[in-house]
């Protein structure tokens, strides 16, 4: 019988992996331009979503048990301007968050799950700062669709079992 441990890491990287997929085909149906677009004044747009999941992703689980899951070089603020940015540009910190994610996630063994890192100087239970991720990541995944979904509008295409045509 496997370890429970074992099955919840890979229970979590499969988690992780559809809510980057919802979000990906979600993004993949929009121009680059309507990454930048916002509903109104003060609201995130999609390229500000991506970023501020990458860069939050890149900080969690880059040597997660070395160092703070708030790193020094992270400049959240800066997440929610893309001003200067191009799609390329927000595309690569969206990457490189889930690859530090990925690469976290593969390095686990069933013994860390019961390790201590810490986030913003508190100390969390590996497995707490896991399901505190997936849940940021999920509700900003979400987000993501959402908008992308207003932006297609009619054009939308459906990332699950399509509504049974009305009679």
């Amino acid at each position: 019988m496997a370890d429970w441990r074992s099955t919840l890491i890979a229970e979590l990287h499969d988690a992780f992996a559809l809510q980057r997929t919802l979000a990906e085909r979600a993004i993949a149906q929009l121009e680059d331009t309507q990454l930048f677009r916002v509903s109104g004044d003060g609201d995130n747009s999609i390229a500000v979503l991506m970023k501020h999941v990458g860069g939050n992703l890149r900080s969690r689980w880059t040597d997660p048990f070395t160092t703070d899951g708030e790193k020094p070089d992270r400049d959240r603020d800066s997440e929610f301007v893309v001003a200067g940015n191009d799609a390329a540009a927000v595309r690569a910190v969206w990457e490189r968050g889930w690859s530090a994610l990925d690469s976290a996630l593969l390095a686990l063994r069933p013994a860390d799950l019961e390790r201590t890192v810490v986030i913003r100087g508190e100390s969390n239970t590996v497995v707490k700062a896991l399901l505190r991720s997936l849940a940021h990541t999920a509700q900003h995944a979400g987000q993501i669709i959402l908008l992308a979904k207003q932006w297609r509008g009619e054009d939308w295409q459906t990332l699950s079992m399509p509504r049974a045509p009305r009679a």
